[in-house]
């Protein structure tokens, strides 16, 4: 018994020193699995448009959740404060009218900028949180016959805030484990024959997990 606790107390003094290692150069590079859970909100003349061409049969629009790939590149100034760029290649969703059918697709490139805080002296664990802007990039899209019916369109970019929760958990040798949350705002305004009906709002969590690289 007293040896295992001589190992315990041998290993506990061992994980400051090891936490700091991880904390050697400056770069972090990830690549993450990440699920986006769309919030799919309507603003109120939008849901009145779709109830009115629809006959009552929808009265909101939605996109598709999907599993998506994902980089991210941090940089840390000090110990503490870090800048991360968020990137992933244009995503195809799918524009539905609930309860009524598809309407078109298109693609959004979503780069997001996040200032960090991690936590220091936790032991093997480090989380963190990050508030920043994205931008999103909306492009090739391809209505079918009902969107071309009603000669549907949406606004090419827009920025939004992004909230951020983490942690990276070091593996030994620089390589980490990462989890992450963020909510991000993004959102579109609804043009239907070049007149604005409404505005619709994705505000997705995107959920992830990955590894990481700290160089």
């Amino acid at each position: 018994m007293r040896k295992t606790l001589l190992a315990l107390a041998a290993v506990a003094s061992l994980a400051p020193q090891f936490a700091a290692a991880q904390d050697t150069g400056n770069w972090i590079v990830r690549a993450r699995a990440v699920n986006l859970q769309s919030s799919n909100t309507n603003s109120a003349d939008l849901s009145a448009t779709l109830s009115a061409v629809t006959g009552g049969a929808s009265n909101s629009a939605s996109v598709n959740n999907k599993w998506l790939p994902e980089v991210d590149f941090t940089y840390f100034f000090t110990p503490n404060i870090a800048a991360e760029l968020i990137l992933t290649v244009p995503q195809k969703h799918t524009l539905t009218a609930d309860g009524f059918g598809d309407l078109g697709t298109f693609k959004h490139l979503p780069p997001t900028l996040t200032v960090q805080y991690h936590f220091t002296g936790l032991g093997f664990a480090r989380p963190y949180v990050g508030a920043g802007v994205n931008y999103t990039n909306i492009s090739d899209t391809e209505w079918n016959a009902t969107g071309k019916a009603l000669g549907l369109n949406l606004k090419r970019d827009s920025f939004g805030l992004a909230l951020q929760v983490g942690v990276d958990i070091p593996l030994g040798g620089g390589w980490l484990l990462n989890l992450d949350a963020k909510k991000v705002q993004i959102g579109t305004d609804v043009y239907s024959n070049n007149t604005k009906i409404g505005s619709f709002e994705v505000n997705p969590w995107l959920l992830s997990a990955g590894v990481g690289l700290r160089f």
